[in-house]
């Protein structure tokens, strides 16, 4: 079977977003080192996923069997977007810091693939993660200042919270490349620099 790789992006700056630009560099590597390979695009800018309704979580909780076509057509798109996580050998996810998080894009994405029952179970020990825990993980951030340490890491929520939701699903091997200080002057240039380091020791885990 083809290696599949599943492309995320969320920044809503197109040609003008490092993180952009960075998780197009991940992508050209990891074609360059599995030639068998097939990629599933998500554009999360451009064709952005709805955020929850209550026809659509109702739908979650409706055993599939017990769906109508209302329920059917509600859970659809959640329902790809999990099988293409499940399908995904290797996920690459660009995602900008948006008030020392994420942008409501990515959010929405991920409120669709957090499911009771497909990626997600609850026993008698608590959640367990359902996404097989061998799939690499590369999470490419941008942000304006500096978050990785100093006075502003509290304030880091972007990293936090992906690095604890995508482990709540069972994706428990995930790198960060961190461009950090790009609203700084000449900080993109080095911040590109710094992030070119730390993509390839994550391009290294995933070899």
């Amino acid at each position: 079977m083809p290696y599949t790789i599943l492309h995320v992006d969320s920044s809503p700056l197109a040609d003008r977003s490092i993180s952009r630009k960075l998780s197009a560099r991940v992508l050209a590597e990891l074609k360059a080192q599995h030639p068998d390979h097939r990629v599933i695009e998500r554009d999360l800018a451009a064709n952005p996923f709805p955020h929850l309704d209550g026809l659509t979580v109702a739908a979650f909780y409706t055993p599939p069997e017990q769906r109508n076509e209302v329920l059917s057509a509600a859970v659809k798109l959640s329902d790809e977007a999990v099988d293409e996580v499940l399908a995904a050998d290797v996920i690459v996810i660009g995602a900008p810091m948006h008030n020392f998080s994420i942008p409501s894009s990515l959010k929405a994405w991920i409120d669709h693939i957090v499911r009771t029952g497909r990626t997600v179970r609850y026993g008698a020990s608590g959640p367990e993660g359902l996404v097989p825990s061998n799939k690499k993980v590369i999470v490419v951030s941008a942000r304006g200042g500096v978050y990785s340490d100093g006075p502003m890491k509290a304030l880091d929520y972007q990293e936090t919270y992906l690095r604890t939701i995508l482990g709540f699903i069972g994706l428990t091997d995930v790198s960060f490349v961190r461009a950090e200080g790009t609203a700084r002057s000449r900080g993109s240039e080095t911040a590109m620099q710094s992030a070119e380091a730390q993509l390839a020791v994550a391009l290294g885990k995933v070899a």
